[in-house]
């Protein structure tokens, strides 16, 4: 699979991977039409209803709500401690269910929509920009295969992958890792965007050149985020300046946590294969075959939870259909499923959110103390 210069910017890619161009089409085929077949007899648009516009209404005014809450209200710390918690959890929700959908121009119809809400991304302190390149193309093409899904290279602290470099520390990740993600958000807003944008190799690609409009406006936006986020609480808060970064870890260490959790729990759960390719750089299975194979849904029934995440526990139809908006995946889901076991296809799904917390500790436990537990083992035979 390619990818058009246009998609990324200035850049030179690199096909270092392949997929087969006909394993797998009757499936697409098949699942395409039974899924617009549903669009049309249903007259719904796969684009934002009603009730995706009233819950973005509703996580920026949470969000937002608190922030001027906490800078303008009379209540002591304590309270503003808790809307800064608040306001973690409405950061990631703003991720899942608005962001995550606009920046796939899956949320309108209309690309200035789309754009105007996924600048929301830059006001919370990531890049928009950076984030198409590294999720909507690299992820969505690469998934699961190690040394070009970013997805897989979190932290050096965490191995994702069973290919992926062991480390001495990787013996303890069951124990730490879920609490490793709470790192993430403050790691991405002071430091991952400003390392990707210096790489001169992302995933596939080799020398990269940025268009020196997106160098800039990651800088413009940075500044603007660290301007509201920490120097007018500063400023107009009258509490004591740590107890005001207290409230800024927290709001982070919430919303990296969520974030990282629910996003590791659509493919580093068991099911979820992680696929290399030969040594041509040939893939086994179709693109689509291939996504199936590596993506898993998780509590699918679970209303509450779903209309928080915006769908990335319907990560499957997310990845076969991100031009839809996450609004419709649970009414698509079946209609995938259906297909799927008809053409012998594996449909990976968890029943509820811990039983898929609880398989992603069991892979961090296999990827870790297992897999060390087994080159030592592998050192003593060969000794």
């Amino acid at each position: 699979m390619h990818v058009p210069r246009a998609t990324l910017g200035i850049l030179m890619a690199v096909q270092a991977v392949t997929f087969p161009a006909k394993d797998g089409a009757t499936f697409a085929a098949e699942v395409k039409r039974e899924v617009d077949e549903y669009f049309a007899r249903t007259g719904r648009s796969p684009k934002a209803n009603l009730a995706m516009v009233v819950k973005t209404v509703t996580l920026l005014a949470v969000t937002f709500g608190s922030y001027f809450a906490i800078l303008l209200a009379p209540w002591g710390a304590w309270v503003k401690l808790a809307l800064a918690a608040v306001m973690g959890l409405g950061f990631a929700g703003i991720g899942f269910a608005i962001v995550h959908d606009a920046l796939h121009g899956a949320y309108s119809s209309k690309p200035w929509i789309n754009k105007a809400l996924g600048r929301l991304f830059d006001l919370l302190g990531a890049n928009g920009y950076l984030w198409k390149i590294t999720h909507n193309v690299i992820h969505h093409t690469y998934t699961n295969i190690e040394g070009i899904d970013e997805d897989l290279t979190v932290s050096p602290l965490l191995r994702l992958s069973p290919t992926s470099p062991l480390r001495p520390v990787h013996r303890f990740q069951h124990w730490y890792g879920l609490l490793a993600y709470a790192g993430s958000t403050l790691f991405w807003v002071f430091s991952k965007d400003f390392k990707y944008i210096l790489q001169r190799n992302l995933g596939p690609y080799l020398d990269i050149k940025h268009p020196p409009g997106e160098v800039v406006n990651l800088l413009v936006t940075k500044l603007i985020y660290y301007g509201w986020g920490l120097v007018v609480p500063l400023l107009v808060i009258d509490l004591p300046w740590w107890q005001i970064l207290i409230g800024f870890l927290v709001m982070h260490l919430v919303a990296g946590f969520v974030l990282g959790v629910v996003f590791q729990l659509a493919h580093v759960v068991e099911g979820p294969d992680f696929p290399a390719p030969d040594a041509s750089g040939r893939m086994a299975d179709s693109w689509l075959v291939h996504e199936m194979r590596t993506t898993a849904d998780f509590a699918r029934s679970n209303r509450l939870l779903s209309w928080y995440v915006g769908g990335l526990n319907f990560q499957i139809e997310h990845h076969l259909f991100p031009k839809v908006c996450s609004v419709h995946y649970p009414a698509i889901a079946p209609i995938v499923e259906s297909v799927a076991a008809r053409h012998g296809i594996p449909y990976h799904a968890h029943p509820s959110l811990m039983a898929a917390v609880r398989s992603h500790q069991r892979m961090l436990k296999q990827f870790g103390p297992e897999a060390w537990a087994a080159r030592d083992r592998s050192a003593l035979a060969t000794a």
